[in-house]
């Protein structure tokens, strides 16, 4: 016999699947929800992390900016002092020169023929004046002095006969000028 069962069975199997169907979309939609949410929250806490990254290196750069502050200050102290040092270098090179220059010119006077009177210095001119026995020592006084190193050239101001204690000596005076470096 043909048994015939009279149940909506379909009708009832619709409405699970429906039911289903609509669990699963609500659960999607729910899950989608969530996961936007995640990412709303992931994105935040990423960018508040940037922004405490972009703070500690902002105050990072103000302190490198301080210490090359320092370091320009540093550096331009460290040059003026190396140009003082090298003043006192050149100035301790050259304080014996002119004490080397007048010795050395003290012993091209010949003695007991000529008396300098005196020697003075400015910048690079030294003028000498002084007293000889007679034109002839005057002269080959000068032409030793035309031959000393430092010595670049030298010009006669004036030469005359003048008489000291009854003697007839010859006075001069001698413009000289000192090569570079002297």
């Amino acid at each position: 016999m043909i048994k015939i069962n009279l149940l909506p069975y379909r009708e009832k199997e619709k409405k699970e699947n429906l039911t289903q169907q609509i669990f699963i979309i609500a659960g999607s939609f729910i899950a989608f929800i969530l996961l936007l949410v995640l990412l709303q929250v992931s994105i935040n806490s990423s960018i508040s992390n940037l922004k405490s990254q972009i703070k500690d290196s902002e105050a990072l750069l103000v302190d490198l900016d301080k210490k090359i502050g320092n370091l320009e200050k540093f550096k331009a102290n460290k040059k003026e002092l190396e140009q003082k040092l090298g003043v006192i270098a050149t100035l301790e090179e050259n304080r014996l020169a002119p004490v080397k220059t007048l010795d050395n010119l003290a012993l091209l006077v010949p003695s007991n023929d000529i008396w300098l009177v005196k020697i003075t210095q400015k910048d690079d001119n030294i003028k000498i004046e002084g007293v000889g026995r007679d034109n002839i020592v005057v002269a080959d006084f000068m032409k030793d002095i035309e031959k000393f190193d430092p010595i670049k050239s030298v010009d006669l101001i004036s030469s005359k006969n003048t008489e000291i204690s009854g003697i007839t000596l010859q006075q001069f005076n001698f413009a000289c000028i000192l090569k570079k470096g002297f």
